[in-house]
């Protein structure tokens, strides 16, 4: 196992383009592109900090071999700051370790949002990007980070299941919840061409029963270095940086950073979180 350890030592200070990477269901690859998005990132120059948000299941330290004694839970229970549960990962992300027990944001006490709002607004880490790695399907807590966010980004692949269910989360995110945007990635494509042609499978059904607008991100081709790169527990950018996969997620990287900014001047960590609890209580 990796250990990866220390924090940036700098405050935040501009606003933070939050990300939330979702899937309607399970074994599509999610975690995955929110691992190797975030190394992207991190590549272009951006401050990245991956959020491992799958409350059932923690993976971002488990595809990374990473060591991690600690996680949100922890700074929940007063016993470690935020800076203490951090740890890093590849091309120097922070990365915040999944909580299994702070599965439904609703059930937190007004003191428990108080410092968790605190939590974060004392993270001494200048910012760029903060990705989200949720839980698959339309769980309250996956709703709540969704909305949150400022993206959504949804991962799939050309399965009938995938393309259903992620058309059911979009659904309960637009209709319930009034999130008008959504970006796609195609992942486990054969070429660019299929993923266009995945895209579309899900584009015709929305237009024809939602008000919503769909970026396509990309698609995310089948490679063996990404197969050889989860097995060494590693980021398949930072391991064949020249595969195909790894350019492809180089791209997803360069448009990402063409998103345009939050409009909210308080777009900090703490907003973020603010937002989070926010919508917790709402639903």
């Amino acid at each position: 196992m990796h250990d990866y350890n220390g924090t940036s030592q700098m405050m935040s200070s501009g606003p933070v383009r939050v990300l939330a990477v979702a899937s309607g269901k399970g074994g599509v690859g999610k975690t995955n592109v929110s691992v190797n998005l975030a190394v992207s990132l991190a590549k272009t120059g951006q401050k990245v900090m991956l959020m491992d948000a799958d409350l059932g299941l923690a993976n971002v330290d488990i595809m990374l071999g990473l060591n991690t004694p600690y996680n949100l839970s922890h700074v929940m229970d007063g016993s470690k700051s935020l800076s203490e549960v951090i740890i890093k990962g590849p091309a120097g992300i922070d990365i915040i370790p999944a909580a299994s027990g702070l599965q439904h944001m609703a059930e937190l006490t007004p003191v428990e949002h108080a410092g968790l709002i605190q939590a974060f607004s004392e993270l001494n880490n200048e910012l760029d990007v903060l990705i989200v790695d949720v839980a698959a399907g339309i769980a309250d807590s996956v709703v709540s980070f969704c909305r949150a966010a400022h993206e959504v980004v949804v991962v799939v692949c050309d399965e009938p299941a995938s393309i259903t269910d992620a058309y059911a989360l979009i659904k309960v995110l637009s209709r319930e919840y009034g999130i008008q945007r959504f970006r796609v990635v195609a992942n486990m494509a054969q070429d660019p061409k299929h993923g266009r042609v995945l895209f579309s499978k899900i584009l015709a059904v929305t237009d024809r029963f939602l008000d919503v607008t769909m970026d396509y991100m990309g698609a995310v081709p089948f490679d063996h270095a990404l197969r050889k790169a989860v097995q060494q527990q590693r980021a398949v950018v930072e391991l064949s940086p020249q595969a195909v996969v790894s350019q492809a997620f180089r791209e997803m990287a360069r448009r990402i950073n063409k998103f345009p900014m939050p409009l909210n001047a308080r777009g900090h960590l703490e907003f973020f979180i603010e937002r989070l609890i926010q919508s917790g209580e709402a639903v």
